[in-house]
C-alpha cells in the first residue's frame, strides 16, 4: 500500500478507474507539477491490488533523458509491441507524450488492438485541445488535471493529523495549491520549488515551443496579467504598460505571447458571456494563475489584493465542478462568474470578501436581480456572521464552507 505521502485525488482516480478496459484512450492534460505523474502511480497501484500483473503494465515517461530515443514513433511503437503480453490486457502508460514526434501514428496503431488499454497524459493545451480533437477524433476521453482542491488540501492535512481550523488552512493553502508543498520544509523551500515550476513552464513550455527571442517581454507581459487577475484586459492595455517601462511592445506579438501563456496553463482565460443573449461576446476577457503561490512569488507586494485572489481561487474551484466557466454580462452589470454544466444549465457566481456593509451587499445582490431566469444564484463570501442567508431566492454562502462542500 502507498502511504499518506501521496495526496488522494479521488475525482481523477475515479475518472480512470470509470473507463479502465473501456475502448477509448485515456488523456489527463494539466499544468506542470499538478500531479499527473502521481495520478497514474496511484492507478497503477489500483490495477495490481485488482489482480493485473506488473508485466501487463508498461509506463514511459517522456521526459526522462533514458526514454529520449523513444520519442521516435517507430522505435517506440516497436518497443511497446515487443513486450505486450498476449491473451492479456495491457495498461500502457505515456507520461508527457507531445514530446512524441508524430505521436498520434503510435497511438493509433496501438488503439487498433483488443489487448491495449491506453492512458496519455500531457502538459501542453496545444496538444491537449484542438489538436487532439483532431489527431484522435471520437477515441478519447479527457480530464484536465488541476493542482490541489482546497477539500483535497484539507483532506491531507487532516489524514496526517496536521489540520488545525478553515481559515489557517486556507491561508496556507494561499501559499501555494502545487502537491508537491505540502512536503517542503519552509518558506524558502517552497519558494525555490515554485520558481523552479514557473522556469520551466516558461522556459519550456513558451519560450523553446513559440521560439522567442525577447524572454523579458514576455515574463513582463506575465507579470501584467498577473497583477491584474480580476480585471477584464485587454492587449492594447498590456502593450501601453509594457511600453510606460520602456519595453518593445506590438499587438502581433503580446497575442502570440498570450497564446503560448493559456497554451502552457499557466493561466487560463474567462471569456464575457451575454446571460440574456445565452452566447460568448466578443469583448475582454478576464485571466487566472493557475496557482495562487505563483502569482504571490512574482508579486510579493500584491498580498494586500486578497479580493482578487479569492476570486481566483473559486475560479479555479469552478472549473474543476464545471466544463465551461464565464464572466457574466447582464444589460450594463456584470456578473463574476456564469459556470454552465454539460447540459449547459447555467449557475450564477457572485464573490465578494466582505457583505456585512448594507450598501456593497447591495451591490454585489444586483446584477444578480437582474437575471430573470430561474437557475440557481449565489453570493459567496468570506463573511462568517449572517453567512447563510437567502435574498429572494439568491443563496448567500461562506467561501470556505462551499470549497469544503460536496460536489
Amino acid at each position: 500500500m502507498l502511504t499518506q505521502k501521496y495526496v488522494a485525488r479521488d475525482e481523477y482516480l475515479n475518472f480512470l478507474k470509470r473507463h479502465q478496459d473501456k475502448h477509448v484512450i485515456k488523456v489527463v492534460s494539466g499544468v506542470r507539477r499538478s500531479g499527473k505523474s502521481t495520478l497514474f502511480l496511484l492507478f497503477r497501484e489500483y490495477l495490481k491490488e485488482n489482480g493485473v500483473s506488473s508485466n501487463q503494465i508498461i509506463t514511459i515517461n517522456f521526459e526522462n533523458m533514458a526514454n529520449e530515443p523513444l520519442r521516435e514513433p517507430h522505435r517506440l511503437y516497436e518497443y511497446i509491441e515487443s513486450r505486450l503480453v498476449a491473451d492479456k490486457m495491457n495498461y500502457i502508460f505515456l507520461d508527457e507524450i507531445q514530446h512524441v514526434h508524430e505521436f498520434e501514428k503510435v497511438v493509433d496503431s496501438l488503439f487498433l488492438k483488443d489487448n491495449v488499454d491506453l492512458y496519455l497524459t500531457g502538459s501542453n493545451a496545444y496538444f491537449l485541445s484542438g489538436e487532439i480533437a483532431t489527431l484522435l477524433t471520437g477515441r478519447y476521453v479527457q480530464i484536465n488535471m488541476l493542482p490541489l482542491s482546497f477539500k483535497e488540501f484539507v483532506s491531507w492535512h487532516r489524514q496526517n493529523q496536521l489540520f488545525t481550523d478553515n481559515t489557517e488552512m486556507f491561508n496556507k493553502y494561499l501559499q501555494s495549491s502545487f502537491p508537491y508543498t505540502l512536503f517542503t520544509e519552509d518558506d524558502q523551500e517552497r519558494a525555490e520549488y515554485l520558481r523552479g515550476i514557473y522556469s520551466t513552464i516558461v522556459l519550456t513550455d513558451i519560450v523553446t515551443r513559440l521560439k522567442v527571442r525577447d524572454v523579458p517581454v514576455l515574463e513582463r507581459v506575465i507579470r501584467t496579467l498577473f497583477s491584474d487577475i480580476g480585471s477584464a484586459i485587454s492587449i492594447n492595455k498590456i502593450a501601453n504598460t509594457l511600453q510606460s517601462h520602456h519595453f518593445p511592445a506590438d499587438r502581433k506579438t503580446i497575442e502570440r505571447y498570450l497564446t503560448g501563456i493559456l497554451q502552457s496553463l499557466l493561466m487560463y482565460e474567462a471569456k464575457p458571456y451575454d446571460i440574456h443573449g445565452r452566447e460568448i461576446l466578443r469583448a475582454n476577457s478576464k485571466y487566472y494563475v493557475v496557482d495562487p503561490g505563483l502569482r504571490q512569488l512574482l508579486l510579493p507586494d500584491y498580498q494586500e489584493d486578497y479580493g482578487h485572489i479569492i476570486e481566483n481561487v473559486v475560479f479555479l474551484e469552478l472549473k474543476r465542478r464545471y466544463p465551461n466557466v464565464y464572466v457574466g454580462q447582464t444589460s450594463k452589470l456584470e456578473v463574476d462568474f456564469v459556470a454552465l454544466n454539460n447540459k449547459n444549465e447555467a449557475r450564477y457566481f457572485q464573490v465578494a470578501l466582505m457583505t456585512l456593509d448594507e450598501h456593497v451587499l447591495a451591490r454585489e445582490l444586483r446584477p444578480l436581480k437582474k437575471i430573470n431566469d430561474s437557475y440557481p444564484k449565489y453570493l459567496l463570501t468570506m463573511d462568517t456572521l449572517n453567512k447563510d442567508a437567502n435574498y429572494d431566492g439568491i443563496q448567500k454562502k461562506n467561501i470556505l464552507d462551499w470549497l469544503l462542500e460536496e460536489n
